[in-house]
């Protein structure tokens, strides 16, 4: 059986050039992830690349499968997880280009299922208990660690900590919710964030999330707002040393067996009621 010990949740760029990739159609008691799973070595680690939105991009931020991304995840023996995404700025100082490894999170998405433990049978008929997990702080320590001194080692400064909202979308936001999201003291703004990073807490995963922000938010800047070919040009003059400083955490992490930090027990004392993969 193909097994991995890390994830990475991105785009093709991150996996496409990679040598010996075994493709994998997985299938999970959640329906079938974004879609197939790339599994290749990358710096003597065992990596499964999935595309967040599909290899064409086919999937808006609402109706991407996020449960069974991270399920399909683990069930390859996948315990760290790293989720490069596109963001926008909500202060001046953070214009595109800027490289944020957040530490916090808020929530402002609407209509995604964002819990394992629902209480919802499963297809073979188990039943998840209610689950109430400890998120306070969202991200790994350890993999934020790593990302911060992988993105110095590629001499791009990255901002150490911050909190990134989460909107619905797929629309961009008006102005007056970009100002309000930047009065509250947030970050950076995104779509896809969350649930990954409480689902990947609710398997027991180490998750660490690296933002590129791509464009200043609408309230933040004059003129039209946002469009999405700006986001896509900043991007891809961005991709080449993102992937650089990814493959570099990669490297970073610590094994799966030598992980000690409080992902790994989210639910220490919790009776479950399911077997995870």
């Amino acid at each position: 059986m193909v097994h991995a010990e890390i994830g990475v949740i991105g785009g093709s760029g991150f996996y496409s050039f990679l040598q010996e990739v075994t493709e994998l159609q997985v299938e999970t008691p959640y329906g079938l992830p974004s879609d197939s799973l790339y599994v290749g070595e990358l710096a003597g680690r065992q990596v499964a690349f999935l595309p967040r939105h599909g290899r064409g991009h086919h999937l808006p931020p609402h109706r991407i499968n996020y449960r069974a991304n991270l399920w399909a995840l683990r069930s390859l023996g996948v315990r760290q997880v790293l989720g490069p995404c596109a963001v926008g700025g909500l202060r001046p100082e953070y214009g595109p280009g800027t490289l944020l490894v957040p530490d916090q999170l808020v929530d402002r998405t609407k209509s995604r299922a964002q819990t394992f433990f629902d209480g919802h049978p499963l297809p073979d008929g188990t039943i998840p208990n209610v689950v109430h997990t400890t998120f306070a702080d969202p991200y790994c320590p350890v993999g934020r660690d790593a990302a911060l001194a992988a993105a110095r080692g590629r001499d791009w400064e990255p901002v150490d900590g911050g909190t990134m909202v989460v909107v619905e979308g797929p629309r961009f936001s008006t102005r007056a919710e970009s100002q309000w999201h930047a009065a509250m003291g947030w970050s950076v703004v995104g779509m896809t964030g969350h649930p990954e990073a409480v689902l990947a807490r609710e398997l027991g995963l180490c998750y660490t999330s690296m933002a590129l922000v791509t464009d200043l938010d609408a309230g933040v800047e004059t003129g039209e707002g946002v469009s999405h070919s700006e986001v896509l040009k900043v991007f891809g003059e961005n991709v080449g040393r993102l992937r650089a400083v990814l493959f570099d955490t990669v490297a970073a992490l610590p094994r799966t067996e030598d992980r000690a930090c409080l992902c790994t027990r989210a639910h220490e004392g919790w009776d479950l009621g399911i077997e995870l993969p």
